[in-house]
């Protein structure tokens, strides 16, 4: 593994027994050693600060009382870049697990007032609900029974687009608009793939709330990349020709390629699923497809239920198990989303700036993913001490 613009020996995540020696690998393109030390003072108190993770707490906690004005200044108004240190993560994570897939998950964070960044009154997916809340988008990588966020898009609305005082008191840079999530998610594959380098992974995303859908597959498909896209079944019954779909049996919307029968843990208890693979038609006059991947539709079926419970469009030929597997990005995502909220404080940040907010959630995700190091660690150390049966 080598980190940018300079000479880091391979350090393998279970190998690293410190805290310092972690933020020491990752926070190494930060141009001075101040930041570095600030970096590192507010991923321990990320990591071990119990309650809430305000600033002053950690300040005071981390380097005493004084050091407050200085964490504050580091996280809300120093211009270091975040890039970097997300692909030094990225690339370290690699080191840890072999991620299968990217997967996108929301954050929410709720608000009072409507200065923050992005603030709106606004429908949050993952939540259900409106919510007065900054809405983020966040890339996984996904392994088995691992996830962890290496990159972040904060989505404007679009009121933020036409109101100046608002963008400059939270020093908006000023080519950053509203986009579409699809055009978000785009943006973060783009910037893994052609920034950083990184070997494409399937890209699972939960669309059932997208009314862009197509755009997204087409974005995906024109950039050659393999996906995973949970839908409505309803719109996905739409594809085929006779629009009846939805009342027919299990297997029998289009040309079933696989039938498997599945059990995993929902909820504590064992949930038997049936998961059935069929072939979507051509879209009658649309552009044929070229070099794209023909499209398949994946269905998970409980017993008993007349319509499936999920419904995903993909373009990955693969055998039944690992389409299966792939659906699972969604929950390892849903579990690592929740231990950011309740572990390293992903939802307490209180700063108004854009540059503060990508700094958290940047400094966020090292916090999380040297916690799910140490567990890995941990769990393997059990392992080796465990008796032969």
């Amino acid at each position: 593994m080598v980190f940018p613009e300079r000479n880091t020996r391979t350090v393998r995540l279970t190998e690293v027994d410190t805290l310092t020696q972690f933020c020491h690998e990752l926070l190494t393109t930060l141009p001075r050693s101040d930041q570095r030390r600030w970096g590192e003072i507010y991923v321990r108190g990320l990591v071990s600060l119990p309650g809430r993770k305000s600033i002053r707490r950690m300040a005071e906690a981390m380097a005493g009382w004084r050091a407050e004005q200085g964490l504050q200044q580091f996280v809300n108004q120093s211009t270091w870049r975040w890039g970097p240190i997300r692909l030094n993560l990225a690339r370290y994570l690699g080191t840890l697990y072999r991620p299968h897939a990217w997967a996108i998950g929301e954050a929410v964070f709720a608000k009072n007032g409507n200065s923050s960044v992005g603030v709106a009154r606004q429908f949050a997916p993952s939540a259900g609900k409106l919510l007065n809340c900054q809405l983020g988008l966040a890339l996984f990588l996904v392994g088995e029974g691992e996830a962890a966020p290496v990159d972040w898009r904060l989505l404007l609305p679009q009121s933020w687009d036409s109101d100046p005082d608002l963008r400059a008191k939270a020093h908006v840079p000023e080519d950053e608009r509203r986009q579409e999530r699809w055009q978000a998610v785009l943006s973060m594959v783009d910037e893994l793939v052609g920034d950083w380098g990184l070997p494409p992974q399937p890209v699972v995303v939960d669309a059932r709330h997208l009314v862009q859908t197509e755009q997204l597959l087409a974005g995906l498909e024109e950039r050659r990349l393999r996906y995973l896209v949970q839908v409505p079944y309803e719109s996905a019954a739409g594809m085929f020709a006779d629009g009846a779909a939805r009342e027919r049996a299990p297997g029998t919307v289009g040309r079933p390629a696989a039938v498997m029968n599945w059990w995993a843990v929902e909820n504590s208890r064992h949930q038997a699923s049936r998961y059935v693979v069929e072939s979507v038609p051509p879209r009658p006059g649309g552009p044929q497809a070229g070099p794209r991947r023909a499209r398949k539709l994946l269905t998970r079926w409980l017993p008993g239920e007349p319509y499936p419970a999920q419904a995903w469009l993909t373009n990955v030929h693969a055998a039944m198990p690992d389409l299966i597997k792939l659906s699972r990005a969604g929950v390892e995502v849903d579990r690592e989303t929740n231990r950011l909220y309740d572990e390293v404080g992903l939802g307490h940040f209180e700063g108004r700036s854009f540059r503060g907010w990508h700094h958290h959630v940047t400094l966020t995700s090292l916090a999380h993913a040297y916690l799910l190091g140490r567990r890995r660690a941990e769990l393997e150390s059990d392992l080796r001490r465990r008796p032969f049966a």
